[in-house]
């Protein structure tokens, strides 16, 4: 399965939507946006993973580099996840205490830094 990738801006975060797989063959294309989306200055991001169907650790790598990317730059950057296989990952990594993990785009845009 392939990833798609889309952003779009609300107030001062960018919400990069997710689909699909991320995995070893399809992480470094969200890397390559997260990093073009910090080099461009936004620094508020979230990552809406709603529609993830898969994750490995490749796809772990690639968010905890984009949230130190951020965090360089007194940034933030939050995951909305709400699927209990993704969930998952995250607690059994002991991600969930690196990330704020919301259950909504509208939450985690409201939430503050």
């Amino acid at each position: 399965m392939d990833l798609s990738l889309s952003t779009r801006t609300l107030g001062d975060r960018t919400v990069v939507e997710v689909g699909g797989e991320i995995d070893v063959y399809t992480a470094p294309k969200l890397r390559e946006q997260l990093v073009e989306l910090v080099n461009d200055g936004n620094y508020h991001l979230v990552v809406d993973m709603e529609s993830v169907d898969f994750l490995d650790s490749t796809g772990l790598g690639v968010l905890v580099g984009g949230l130190k990317r951020v965090r360089a730059h007194e940034g933030s950057l939050r995951l909305v996840c709400n699927q209990e296989r993704i969930l998952k990952i995250f607690r059994i990594t002991g991600l969930t205490k690196v990330f704020p993990i919301h259950t909504s785009v509208d939450e985690a845009v409201a939430a503050t830094d």
